[in-house]
């Protein structure tokens, strides 16, 4: 591989002034039946950037029975609640699209347990208030490698969706995606090469094994190809290290999240080293 291709494949970090926003809800649309995108707007969101698809924004949920949250102020070193405010519930999501002519930002919500996202998602309507953060930064992976392998579970799909959208027409693209049905299957509005496997669930409890067994099985295209996996800890490492060590990607060429954890709450980590 010569010097320029290894410039033009090489990833680079993007990082941001850190900014908070209460928005308003401007429009609730059930993508699937577990699935439900809520489109935000207001003047705060002038401005609002976001360069990869797997960035995200952390939310700032009202309590209960309160029309809005309360929003931090930005300290020298972190974020700073009044005296004697209740903390909002935070939770980070990742922006399915940003429409800057219509100055709209939307974002996918899982609807499973009783959890306070699920539970404010589930309600939602017109005219309530969401305070949103960040994003802090974005992770670039070009778009000139030969092939891209992206898995996960519908905790991903937002991040799927979206990178399936922006990349560019021709693109080839290998996708293994965990629901717990066919309901929950989505089309997506892409130009890519797509070659999309749905595996579901059918009522068992999610685990690491479909995801794990599937990709165990793809046949991987030749070239230079870039591989994006996100779902629970142990199964984002356990295929990490399959497509590492098995596989043969070089380590810099996986980029692995874990965007839950069994037994946790407000799990967000990468293991990309």
């Amino acid at each position: 591989m010569d010097d320029m291709t290894t410039t033009y494949r090489t990833v680079r970090r993007l990082r941001y002034d850190t900014k908070l926003r209460l928005l308003q809800v401007r429009a609730v649309e059930r993508i699937t039946p577990k699935m439900k995108r809520i489109t935000l707007g207001g003047d705060e969101l002038a401005g609002f950037v976001s360069a990869a698809h797997d960035d995200h924004v952390k939310l700032f949920l009202p309590p209960p029975g309160q029309e809005k949250p309360v929003l931090p102020t930005l300290g020298p070193t972190k974020l700073v609640f009044p005296d004697g405010a209740a903390r909002p519930v935070a939770r980070d999501y990742t922006p399915r699209r940003y429409d800057a002519a219509a100055n709209t930002l939307a974002i996918d919500f899982v609807l499973h347990g009783d959890g306070p996202a699920t539970s404010w998602a589930a309600q939602a309507k017109p005219g309530q208030l969401l305070g949103v953060g960040g994003p802090r930064g974005s992770f670039i992976v070009p778009n000139g490698f030969d092939w891209y392998l992206l898995v996960g579970d519908e905790t991903a799909l937002p991040a799927i969706g979206r990178r399936l959208e922006e990349l560019p027409p021709g693109a080839r693209a290998l996708v293994v995606i965990e629901v717990a049905d066919a309901d929950e299957e989505q089309r997506f509005d892409t130009r890519t090469r797509l070659d999309a496997r749905w595996l579901h669930r059918c009522g068992a409890e999610p685990d690491a094994s479909l995801l794990t067994k599937a990709v165990a099985a793809l046949t991987l295209p030749r070239g230079d190809g870039y591989a994006w996996l996100a779902t629970e800890a142990s199964a984002a490492k356990a295929l990490r290290r399959h497509l590492v060590e098995e596989r043969g990607l070089r380590r810099d060429r996986v980029r692995a999240s874990a965007y839950w954890r069994r037994g946790a709450m407000a799990t967000h980590e990468t293991y990309d080293d």
